[in-house]
């Protein structure tokens, strides 16, 4: 067989046709330019004898439209995005899409690389997890009425589609749950980030133990810094078991941020939940795995990701003026981890 590209001029020459009638039956055309049924026919059967592959080159050019996707995530090494970019990739497949996919390793000067490689490579739109001060990034986006969707973290001051878990109301359902098993010195690890969902799951965290009485301490909440999270979380974790009220249960608010957490609380000899009780946002193996499962927030990664790709593919078709703005609830996975704490009895 020849290694030669074949044209639609040698599909029309084997046929006896223009190149002008082969490309109306290849591009589906065939009945608004009265193409007869017998020599549509007899055209496409060339062509798959032929093996004709289109050019998706000059159908862009003519159209416009790459049919591709930009997504950028937070940390591909983290199994919540890494599941999250499956779900988008298969989901843009299905409408037709092919997805470029790009991680800003939670840092702001990547994903602004990222943002410039893809938009010369002229893809249709984003969807984008945000990363630490990458307001101004989106922002310009906008401006510039490039289509995009922002995934999982998002800006309220900026009128943009976004789909993300209702943080606030997850943290929240965290608390209370460890209240109503009887825990009553529950402190929470965060990172030390202004991004809008890490907020929420603070102030879900803290307005929880408030609406359930429970008095609590200034060190029973650390933030811990992303460029550092073992040894800050290290240092959390030693802090908050040394002070005079130590902590009876634990929220982590990311799954990296338990894990490191976990290993620590090994080492330190700590029995779960009979030390100490632990939740965590994120889904993972792991917390299966661990000799006691671990409690945690399950968010719902496949609906998230095909309704970020149903939107940008709706604003990509149909010129969407009104943003679309949904939050999804997480489910509390309740695991050993987080049993009603035993009570002493006299």
């Amino acid at each position: 067989m020849s290694k030669t590209k074949v044209s639609i001029k040698d599909i029309a020459q084997r046929a006896g046709v223009s190149t002008a009638l082969v490309s109306y039956v290849l591009n589906g055309k065939e009945k608004e330019s009265r193409v007869g049924q017998e020599i549509a026919t007899k055209v496409r059967q060339i062509a798959a004898e032929l093996n004709y592959q289109p050019s998706h080159l000059a159908k862009s050019l003519r159209s416009g439209k790459t049919h591709t996707i930009g997504l950028v995530i937070a940390d591909i090494s983290n199994p919540f995005f890494a599941n999250i970019a499956r779900v988008v990739e298969d989901e843009a497949k299905r409408n037709g899409y092919t997805v470029i996919i790009g991680s800003s390793d939670e840092n702001a000067s990547k994903s602004q690389d990222l943002l410039d490689v893809l938009i010369n490579r002229q893809v249709d739109g984003f969807i984008i997890v945000s990363s630490e001060d990458s307001e101004e990034q989106i922002r310009c986006l906008n401006d510039k009425h490039i289509p995009f969707v922002l995934l999982d973290r998002y800006f309220p001051d900026i009128p943009t589609d976004f789909v993300s878990t209702d943080h606030y109301k997850a943290s929240y359902d965290a608390g209370t749950h460890l209240v109503r098993n009887r825990y009553k010195h529950i402190g929470m690890i965060a990172y030390d980030s202004q991004l809008f969902h890490m907020q929420e799951r603070i102030r879900g965290y803290q307005d929880a133990l408030r609406d359930n009485h429970v008095q609590a301490h200034e060190h029973w909440l650390k933030r811990v810094k992303i460029s550092a999270i073992d040894t800050g979380v290290k240092a959390a974790i030693d802090s908050m078991l040394a002070i005079d009220q130590p902590i009876d249960a634990l929220l982590f608010a990311t799954y990296s941020l338990a894990v490191s957490g976990l290993k620590h609380i090994n080492k330190l000899g700590i029995k779960v939940p009979d030390d100490l009780a632990i939740v965590s946002f994120g889904q993972a193996e792991v917390f299966e795995l661990y000799y006691c499962p671990i409690t945690y927030l399950k968010q719902p990664i496949v609906l998230l990701g095909q309704t970020a790709v149903e939107l940008l593919v709706k604003k990509l078709t149909h010129k969407l003026t009104e943003p679309a703005q949904i939050l999804m609830k997480a489910e509390l996975i309740e695991r050993a981890s987080s049993k009603t704490k035993k009570t002493l009895t006299i």
